[in-house]
């Protein structure tokens, strides 16, 4: 009997077990919600000190108006061009056949590797009044400075521009699974009914992928309004812009909660909307994934409408990223660039150490929450891991200030309590050290590490912890001897790519970092924003190749 209560465990046990995953979860959520709390409680509260009332009112009759009009615009211009790109290259690439669709399949991904602001960057400098394309417009027509009317790329339809041209891949691979899985019986239906390739298109095939298109859409504009270092070099006002002036360059913190808070009202609305875009969605046994790559296309082109589809799908990896990329490369190999790298080893260490920090951190959070919702099943541990792996979502200006704010306060009172009790007047705690600045970075990337750690925790059978336990083993050989060995590739993805996040996260960095610390992000942000472009090539380089490695896993994914 002993010997079968040691095999079974009780449900008193197995209770207490997920009470303990629970309450595990319940406390990285409450540090993952950290900053959303203080964020909200300035709103709701009327908080940010005396005067935070006529900071409401300047706010209201100045900026605030500016920022909310450029943000909704700049996501709509750049959300409309993500989403006609990346629809139509799916479709393109998932219905027709036309040479080189193959090598476009992947390619059209590569842009995600590359960071908006290094575009905005290298745009600016090939499209500027001495940039090559205008010295040859006016070498070639002899034209003046007042005889051509060149489009400013440093406007908001710029930014929109660059913006659209490196996202647009979120929408391509959403639409490209979506077309590739719905049913090819509905289409040939509708053209055995007399639609026309374009109308079945429209009527049938657009109206399926809808949901996923606007799933990938929503993740979009998310990355449009926490964007800063596009809006910051093309002098666009916006909510990511602002609330990093008003505490920083002003030093007017009130101002800075209040823009959090009305950005935070953008952010709940798009992801209440991206969760209500994974509803209604099916795949279909006879779609083409499952018929295979060389199947009989749903659309035959004819040779002009191959050549187009060529174009059309090869521009926007042009654009999106070749274009930069070689540019940079260019750069890169000039004496200057050269010689600016000296100090790269530098900027390298600091970059290194806080990603390995931020992975270490995210990846035991993510292990807490992934067995939480394996061993628990109480809604309150799922809503904390809803809430945990929120911080994705969050733009890095307004994580920053969300936590400075709380965490300062925090500082103030423990530095009071020092200073009055034990006569000891150190400073401040926290504030303004590497620990806050791994904090926020964990709490903006833990959803990363958790998919991914959550998703191999899933392909585990149960069964295995099941057999080790009713053979003797203990907790802690179970999860050295099964779980650590199978969780190890997930691990490692996960790890990579959080540590490749870390490294191009520019408005957290900016804010939180301590004087001391200079990242690869943050050394190419001073160096463009100083028109340095050429001494800033080699980090630049170093943060593109980075981003090629998740940029791959999700090609990899999307195909699956």
């Amino acid at each position: 009997m002993s010997r079968l209560r040691q095999i079974a465990p009780d449900s008193a046990s197995r209770a207490a077990d997920g009470t303990g995953w629970t309450l595990a979860a319940l406390a990285i959520a409450g540090l993952a919600g950290l900053p959303i709390a203080a964020v909200l409680w300035t709103a709701l509260a009327g908080g940010g000190g005396a005067g935070s009332g006529e900071t409401v009112g300047d706010l209201a009759a100045t900026v605030l108006p500016t920022y909310i009009a450029n943000t909704a615009l700049l996501m709509l211009l750049a959300g409309g061009i993500a989403a006609v790109t990346g629809t139509g290259c799916a479709w393109l690439i998932a219905a027709t056949r036309f040479p080189g669709r193959r090598v476009l399949g992947w390619a059209l991904v590569l842009p995600l590797a590359l960071p908006a602001y290094l575009a905005a960057y290298v745009y600016a400098d090939i499209l500027d009044y001495a940039g090559p394309v205008q010295s040859a417009l006016r070498a070639a027509t002899g034209w003046g400075v007042e005889d051509y009317a060149f489009p400013d790329i440093r406007s908001l339809g710029g930014g929109a521009l660059v913006l659209g041209l490196v996202l647009y891949p979120y929408v391509y691979l959403l639409a490209r699974t979506a077309f590739a899985t719905q049913s090819l019986t509905q289409f040939r239906a509708a053209r055995s009914l007399g639609a026309g390739p374009s109308r079945a298109f429209w009527r049938v095939a657009l109206p399926a992928a809808r949901p996923a298109i606007a799933g990938g859409l929503a993740l979009v504009l998310m990355e449009v309004l926490a964007d800063f270092g596009v809006a910051e070099y093309f002098a666009i006002p916006t909510f990511s812009t602002g609330i990093f002036r008003s505490w920083l360059a002003m030093g007017d913190k009130a101002a800075a909660l209040k823009l959090a808070a009305v950005m935070l009202l953008f952010v709940i609305a798009l992801v209440a909307w991206e969760a209500r875009t994974r509803r209604g969605r099916s795949d279909s046994r006879d779609g083409l994934a499952a018929r295979g790559v060389d199947a009989e296309p749903l659309v035959v082109l004819s040779p002009l409408g191959k050549g187009l589809a060529l174009a059309a799908c090869a521009l926007p990896v042009l654009l999106g990223f070749v274009v930069p990329a070689a540019w940079l490369a260019s750069l890169a190999m000039s004496e200057t660039a050269r010689a600016a790298a000296g100090d790269l080893p530098t900027y390298l260490r600091g970059s290194l150490w806080l990603g390995l920090a931020t992975a270490l951190l995210c990846l035991a959070c993510a292990l807490l929450l992934a067995f939480a919702r394996a061993r628990s099943a109480s809604r309150a541990a799922a809503g904390a891991i809803r809430l945990a792996t929120l911080g994705y979502a969050l733009p890095g200006a307004l994580l920053a200030v969300g936590l400075l704010a709380p965490l300062g306060g925090f500082d103030v009172s423990m530095a009071r309590f020092a200073r009055d009790s034990l006569g000891w007047s150190g400073g401040l705690l926290l504030t303004g050290t590497s620990a806050v600045l791994v904090y926020a970075l964990s709490v903006r990337f833990l959803t990363v590490a958790y998919n991914t750690v959550s998703g191999g925790l899933a392909r585990i059978p149960p069964s295995l912890d099941a057999a080790a336990r009713s053979l003797g083993a203990g907790p802690s050989r179970v999860l050295a001897r099964i779980y650590a060995p199978l969780l190890a590739p997930s691990l490692a993805g996960a790890a990579a790519l959080v540590f490749i996040d870390t490294l191009r996260e520019l408005p957290a960095t900016l804010i939180l970092r301590p004087f001391n610390l200079e990242t690869l992000a943050t050394r190419t942000y001073r160096l463009a924003s100083d028109e340095r472009l050429v001494e800033a090539a080699i980090p630049a380089l170093i943060l593109l190749a980075a981003g090629l490695l998740p940029v791959l896993v999700l090609n990899r994914l999307g195909k699956r």
